[in-house]
């Protein structure tokens, strides 16, 4: 679905303004809902009211990935195969921002080799992971970069696709070889599986080598259980873990999908203050229950391939495919461990 812009829409130039390209601007409100709620279980109207609408909030973009709320109405998002990261604010502007997900010039039109999952920081940082450049980099409040990490046992990670913090500082991530053009035949790739790492005092640990596509990552708000997407079309699940110290035991299927041949792969995911699972994957996004009930699917018009909260914490934002959603709920997300709300 393609939103009309007002007539009184302003056209920005293009050019670079600092760490900053402005773009088009845009409409904050949809003239219509653009998706719509499927309602498998009378648990979801506590969630998601009965009166919900999914807005359109940008689009245009080639694919969209890793929203992040910044704070003071911003949007931070990337878009992969464009590698650049973007800035929204509710007046529909929307605005290149530096750094992207790959500095080098060699990638084929296309590529899935820019930024992907983004966290708050300690600081007000900015936590990046780089397809391309195959790490996971730290940006500053003065927007500078600096690599926290990109290699496990010497060798060169594939490329991190997402991340979340514990509340005791550690980082737990996923590094499947999507940044790779030749996935896991590619000669650059170093390590023989695709992993779930954890980074704490300065060292990583392999913590799951068995998912073949290892890529969205959530923990529940008790901390105790991590859920991972699994991305094959030849197995379409999320594993849930249980964390216990700095280790992953008790792996169990969540949810399978395998057999559903709706556009899309579980991906990016995010929880609620109640321990739902907001999970998405093929047709939109799956609201699981903790036990892994499914109460419902949240479907905008394009596939997403992750959310996150912003506003007052009850918004959840949708990255799908070329554009950005988002939808009001009546559940606050999960708090971050760093962040602005």
């Amino acid at each position: 679905m393609r939103v009309a812009l007002a007539a009184s829409t302003v056209l920005f130039l293009v050019g670079c303004t600092g760490n900053r390209v402005a773009e088009e601007a845009r409409p904050a409100t949809p003239v219509a809902s653009a998706g719509s709620v499927v309602r498998n279980d009378p648990a979801l109207d506590a969630l998601i009211p009965k009166d919900a609408v999914i807005e359109k909030l940008a689009g245009d973009f080639q694919f969209t990935e890793g929203p992040l709320w910044r704070g003071e109405d911003r949007l931070w998002f990337s878009d992969v195969q464009g590698n650049v990261v973007r800035e929204w604010s509710p007046k529909g502007v929307v605005e290149i921002l530096r750094p992207a997900g790959y500095d080098g010039s060699d990638a084929p039109a296309g590529a899935f080799i820019g930024p992907n999952g983004m966290i708050a920081g300690k600081d007000g940082t900015v936590l990046l992971c780089q397809h391309g450049n195959r790490r996971i980099v730290t940006i500053s409040a003065d927007r500078k970069v600096s690599t926290l990490v990109d290699k496990f046992e010497g060798k060169r990670f594939n490329s991190p696709n997402d991340l979340v913090y514990r509340s005791d500082g550690s980082l737990y991530f996923t590094d499947p070889p999507y940044g790779l053009t030749g996935g896991d035949e590619d000669k650059k790739k170093e390590l023989k599986f695709n992993g779930v790492f954890r980074y704490a005092d300065g060292k990583v640990t392999l913590l799951a080598k068995d998912l073949t596509r290892p890529n969205g990552i959530a923990l529940s708000p008790d901390e105790k259980t991590l859920y991972v997407a699994n991305s094959d079309e030849k197995r379409k699940i999320w594993m849930r873990y249980d964390v216990q110290g700095g280790k992953l035991a008790n792996p169990k299927v969540f949810a399978d999908v395998t057999s559903d041949s709706a556009e899309g792969a579980p991906d990016g995911m995010k929880v609620d203050a109640k321990g739902n699972v907001y999970a998405t994957g093929p047709g939109g996004i799956r609201v699981f229950s903790a036990e892994g009930k499914l109460l419902g699917m949240i479907k905008p018009t394009e596939v997403p391939a992750n959310c996150n909260w912003g506003d007052d914490g009850r918004s959840l934002y949708m990255t799908a495919r070329t554009g950005l959603y988002r939808i009001k709920l009546a559940v606050e997300g999960k708090k971050p461990i760093y962040g602005l709300h």
